[in-house]
């Protein structure tokens, strides 16, 4: 089945996993909303508080933590097997953070530094105040986004998240 898609990605500590919490807040009430997190290091640790997954799952959206060796899913309804296997099919919105790889549109979240060599793959970047984008010679085809405006945020994935079949981790 298909859905709309967006992804996320930026270095550590840059504030992606707060972006997508706030945005998820924000949805979940009126949108079915799911979250795939890559764990590309297969090191996550799960249902702590403070947790990335414990942060996603607790926005009312269903969560699922991807990589190599394991897929942990969270979900706010029991389903059967065959139901899982499905449910990526049932989102009015699936937000990713990392896997790179996937063909979707992607935002940049940064702090205090813009890391120039996530520019070639993402459509759009979100940056606080402690930013002046303005010193950063920055493609044209770029939208800079504020980190702090998630109703802005929420109107760009709107109009740029894609339709989207399947999610593999690589």
């Amino acid at each position: 089945m298909m859905y709309k898609a967006i992804a996320f990605t930026g270095p550590s500590g840059s504030g992606k996993t707060t972006l997508i919490e706030k945005i998820a807040q924000r949805l979940v009430p009126t949108r079915r909303v799911a979250i795939v997190k890559h764990d590309p290091k297969d090191k996550a640790v799960f249902d702590q508080p403070g947790k990335d997954s414990d942060r996603f799952y607790k926005t009312g959206a269903d969560v699922a933590v991807v990589s190599s060796t394991r897929t942990t899913l969270f979900s706010h309804q029991s389903r059967t097997i065959a139901q899982i296997a499905e449910m990526f099919g049932e989102y009015d919105l699936l937000m990713v953070e990392g896997l790179k790889t996937l063909p979707l549109p992607r935002l940049a979240v940064f702090r205090n530094t813009i890391e120039l060599e996530y520019l070639p793959v993402v459509e759009a970047i979100a940056v606080d105040d402690s930013i002046d984008v303005s010193t950063y010679d920055l493609p044209e085809h770029l939208d800079v986004l504020d980190l702090n405006d998630i109703g802005s945020i929420i109107e760009w994935i709107d109009a740029h998240a894609t339709s989207f079949k399947g999610i593999h981790a690589s």
